[in-house]
């Protein structure tokens, strides 16, 4: 890829000598609401897959769910008791009962198979079909079993009474699920009342986190001498897996400009998150990888931490055989796959993950680009300062009602994020927030 102005779609494009500021440093800042629009516009959802029922907890329907049959199936019983004319009863009571005739018994998935006349009864369990001839239920409590096959009902019940209808749960055609739903175990047991099997939904994007640097250790080992512990490796996996990607760790690998190409381009992944040498120093490869391998179109953020982070698109490539998968008129095959660089501070690396490449996975998986985190709002307990043209993200701890931004910040602390309760995002507008002033608070739990 050449030096030029503007990408086919009218995005800014950085060339290759414009892509390295290695040891020089960034002239120019995107701004993070410009790097989101991007991503609306060039993140597509995925093709779809259809998987059996058991499997589909948490996945994004691909396609509207519209019943083929009527649940219940037949009209029920609601209650534990008799089948009956619900006329007949009318008068009833402990002093004047109603003596009627026991003519057989309608169970769970063993209906009646008779008719029910007049000074008739059925005996008639929670869930059983309904006799024909019947039209309501007297409760079992409201009777007294004699020993001659009759019985003695002591109320009145109306007709219609305590009888589940067909079709009052789901009736035929119903549209009872909508594309784009993240499906609840109640989903699941809703799909499975209307006999759906196998479910569309959207395919997972494939992930690749590629970690690198020298100084690394493999993850959960012991740091020893001038070397770490990679742990930017299982936050990755554990946020792409929330986002419904599917997570593949590759490294950590050594800063070598060959193999952080072949990490790069290596074939079936929807999506690629590098992890360090996206900065400016003499062994980050990744920004000018991408710039010779496809097209880096953002590097250099305006926002604290994260500033390194950046964005660009290489060719998607498979070693897969085309399946016959049904698509829809909005999910589709990639011929471009995102590469996402994070910083390699941890603190800059989560938050460059959820404000960029966590909601281009979304988006892949059908999901929403709105943040996964639930919100508060709190007055701060004292004021956060900001710089106008710069987004913030500042880490929360919440103290008797108020909201406490941390002493101890920087993007290398990576405590300061299990410290926290959450975090507030400052807009490019702002030059901070005031003490006292009630502003919302992203939650990590």
């Amino acid at each position: 890829m050449t030096s030029s102005e503007q990408n086919s779609d009218g995005s800014p494009s950085i060339g290759i000598s414009k892509a390295d500021v290695r040891m020089r440093g960034f002239r120019d800042r995107s701004e993070v609401s410009d790097v989101i629009k991007l991503i609306e516009k060039r993140i597509h959802k995925l093709d779809q897959e259809w998987i059996p029922l058991d499997d589909t907890s948490i996945r994004i329907l691909s396609q509207d769910v519209t019943a083929t049959v009527d649940v219940p199936g037949f009209d029920r019983s609601a209650m534990d008791g008799y089948a009956v004319h619900g006329e007949e009863t009318f008068g009833a009571s402990s002093l004047a009962p109603c003596c009627l005739e026991v003519i057989g018994s309608s169970m769970p998935g063993q209906p009646f198979t008779g008719i029910v006349h007049s000074g008739q009864a059925v005996r008639i369990m929670t869930g059983s079909p309904i006799p024909n001839g019947a039209d309501a239920v007297i409760m079992a409590e409201h009777t007294q079993l004699l020993p001659d096959n009759r019985i003695e009902v002591t109320d009145a019940v109306a007709p219609g009474r305590h009888i589940g209808v067909r079709g009052e749960d789901i009736a035929i055609n119903d549209q009872v699920l909508h594309s784009g739903r993240r499906l609840r175990p109640q989903d699941l047991g809703l799909l499975s009342s209307i006999g759906i099997g196998m479910v569309p939904v959207f395919r997972k994007a494939r992930v690749a986190i590629i970690i690198t640097g020298d100084e690394l250790l493999p993850a959960g080992h012991t740091p020893s001498g001038f070397q770490i512990a990679d742990s930017n490796s299982v936050m990755l996996n554990a946020l792409v897996r929330r986002d419904g990607g599917l997570p593949t760790i590759l490294g950590p690998i050594s800063d070598q400009r060959e193999k952080v190409r072949e990490a790069i381009n290596q074939p079936d992944f929807d999506c690629v998150l590098v992890s360090g040498g996206s900065s400016v120093g003499a062994e980050d490869h990744a920004p000018t990888l991408v710039a010779e391998l496809g097209e880096l179109t953002v590097h250099g953020i305006a926002m604290r931490p994260s500033s390194p982070a950046g964005l660009g698109f290489v060719p998607f490539r498979s070693t897969e055989s085309q399946t016959s998968i049904p698509s829809t008129s909005n999910s589709h095959t990639p011929c471009e796959k995102p590469v996402f660089l994070l910083p390699g501070n941890p603190v800059s690396c989560l938050c460059a993950y959820d404000f960029f490449a966590g909601k281009a996975i979304r988006i892949m998986s059908g999901g929403s680009i709105n943040w996964p985190y639930r919100s508060q709002i709190l007055p701060l307990a004292r004021k956060i300062t900001s710089a106008v043209g710069r987004v913030d993200y500042t880490r929360i701890q919440i103290e008797q009602g108020l909201a406490t931004p941390l002493a101890t910040s920087g993007a290398s602390i990576l405590s300061s994020t299990t410290r926290a309760d959450g975090f507030v995002i400052i807009g490019q507008d702002s030059e901070g927030e005031p003490e006292g002033n009630s502003i919302p608070i992203y939650l990590y739990d």
